[in-house]
């Protein structure tokens, strides 16, 4: 087997903590800057650095909250029902301390299947149209508000 990775599984990797950023943009803790779009986050995460020490019911418990494991040997596949959950089970387990080791959370896009793939799109689209719809209220809104302000100091 060809120990070079493929660029399907470029994207498991962890990347170097970005120490260039400004520091009002820096925040409390050293983050990796990466780039999700919605084809690339996911319902599927990958859980790496589970240590080998029989560690499957602890690491099943703490996320058992989100949804049931489908084990490998020390990489863990977790299907979730929505983005949005996989999104924040993501940010609160990454680069976090596990018996020892340091968990590697990544998005699995590849897992997913075409009709998973539609829905995530058609979710995102409505989405949009609805913080679209919602600005354009809230701007209307305001410019009337300040046409009868205006109305009221001309008199």
């Amino acid at each position: 087997m060809d120990s070079t990775p493929s660029s399907s599984t470029e994207h498991h990797k962890r990347l170097e903590y970005c120490t260039t950023r400004l520091p009002y943009r820096q925040g409390r803790e050293l983050k990796a800057v990466k780039v999700y779009t919605v084809a690339s986050e996911s319902k599927h995460l990958l859980v790496f650095g589970v240590p080998k020490i029989q560690l499957q019911g602890n690491l099943k418990n703490k996320l058992q909250q989100f949804v049931e494991l489908e084990a490998f040997t020390d990489v863990f596949a977790v299907k979730f029902d929505r983005v949005e959950v996989a999104r924040r089970a993501k940010r609160q387990m990454d680069a976090k301390q596990f018996y020892g080791g340091i968990l590697h959370i990544s998005y699995a896009p590849e897992r997913e299947t075409l009709q998973e793939l539609r829905e995530k799109l058609t979710q995102r689209r409505s989405e949009v149209s609805y913080r679209l719809s919602r600005n354009l209220t809230e701007t209307k809104q305001k410019e009337e508000e300040e046409q009868a302000s205006t109305a009221k100091k001309c008199k």
